[in-house]
């Protein structure tokens, strides 16, 4: 008698940029279904568990969060490098939402100069080695790289994310990254306005 090989697992990401971690708190509130979850997946990267670095091969992530700064951008581009579906992941990915409000201020560096140099009695300097540099502006993750599907909310509900996911999961069953290349491959993405819009 022969048996059937499970099916392998789905894998799963998420990351969290520049913003609140609502989503994420909200992800969490899908409950018993993280169980049920549990069974078609492996989360092999998220704030929520401890693992330093982004891996290889990663079929569906979930990014939180506008792109602020230098580190956020290195890390949206490192997603979008190793990973098949990528779904920008509440209002502040989809939009640039509550953290590009400072867009309105215009460059931040006149600020950080004035605040950290001008405004201070001793040791005046903007904390470069400590802080990643800040972008001159906010930018939603479809500005900085190619999305698949957006999740509005702030924060979505569990509702949403749970179908969300489910869809995401279940459309990655069988594919690979290499069957989705990136631009710079010669292949094609699905741009933000073409994608699945959830919610």
């Amino acid at each position: 008698m022969s048996t059937n090989p499970a099916p392998a697992k789905v894998r799963l990401a998420t990351a969290w940029l520049g913003g609140c971690s609502g989503c994420h708190m909200s992800f969490l509130d899908i409950d018993e279904l993280l169980f049920k979850l549990a069974e078609r997946i492996d989360l092999v990267y998220s704030p929520l568990v401890d693992t330093k670095e982004y891996p290889e091969h990663v079929d569906v992530a979930l990014v939180e969060g506008a792109v602020a700064n230098e580190e956020n951008l290195a890390l949206a581009r490192l997603i979008r490098a190793h990973t098949t579906t990528v779904l920008a992941f509440g209002d502040c990915a989809v939009t640039g939402n509550v953290t590009a409000l400072r867009n309105t201020l215009g460059d931040p560096e006149p600020i950080l100069h004035r605040v950290y140099v001008e405004a201070v009695d001793r040791d005046p300097g903007i904390p470069r080695a400590q802080v990643p540099a800040l972008l001159p502006r906010v930018l939603p993750l479809q500005h900085v790289i190619d999305v698949e599907a957006c999740l509005p909310g702030c924060p979505p509900t569990a509702e949403q994310i749970a179908e969300a996911v489910l869809t995401l999961v279940d459309g990655a069953v069988g594919r690979t990254v290499d069957e989705t290349a990136d631009d710079a491959d010669g292949g094609t993405r699905t741009g933000p306005t073409n994608g699945t819009r959830f919610g």
